[in-house]
């Protein structure tokens, strides 16, 4: 078993994580005004991603890129890690690979501690993918707990690359917002992956 496995049904009744759907948790989050470089990456990028549609090119075309602008913007000193082996606890199923992983650590040699928001790509259907997202972070959870690391929570993400949709995991509550993020308010999008690196989302 692996963390692609798991549906959003399996990881409450696995790991008894309650579910709140009813929250706006991230429109207070300020837009951060993006680069030149990535205004024209995506201007360029977008249209080929959607047109290929598979989830390997929107990671590589947009996501990514995404991703690297949060690294530069962050003040926070951070390590990105993309299709690594996150395996945590084989007899619970949380073993295989993760999209992407960001880390308050800036090594980048390897995953080190702690494990502050995975972000999951799907080829198009966002809900289909936030079982996946919250065994993940549920595993992250358990990661930073057992260097006796306790972070008030660990943040998530699931998108296409077009939509992105967030997920905030506080001990065993699961709050997943009832708002969807599109690349067309992409300043909005980096404003609240910023805000999760810095731990204030």
């Amino acid at each position: 078993m692996a963390y692609s496995d798991f549906t959003l049904k399996k990881v409450k009744l696995d790991f008894n994580i309650q579910t709140v759907e009813d929250q706006s948790l991230f429109s207070n989050s300020e837009e951060i005004q993006i680069s030149d470089y990535l205004a024209q990456t995506l201007k360029r990028n977008v249209p080929l991603a959607l047109a290929i549609n598979t989830e390997k090119a929107r990671s590589e075309l947009i996501i990514i890129n995404i991703l690297l602008e949060v690294k530069e913007k962050s003040s926070e000193k951070i390590s990105l890690f993309s299709g690594i082996d996150f395996n945590v606890d084989k007899e619970k199923g949380l073993t295989g690979f993760c999209d992407y992983i960001i880390s308050g650590s800036e090594e980048q040699l390897y995953l080190d501690l702690p494990v502050i928001t995975i972000v999951e790509a799907k080829n198009e259907n966002i809900i289909s993918g936030l079982g996946q997202c919250i065994a993940e972070m549920y595993a992250a959870q358990l990661f930073n707990q057992e260097a006796s690391l306790e972070l008030p929570c660990v943040y998530g993400a699931v998108t296409t690359g077009d939509e992105w949709r967030f997920v905030k995991l506080e001990k065993n509550v699961a709050y997943i917002d009832n708002d969807s993020y599109y690349i067309s308010d992409i300043n909005k999008v980096i404003g609240i992956l910023v805000n999760m690196v810095k731990g204030e989302a």
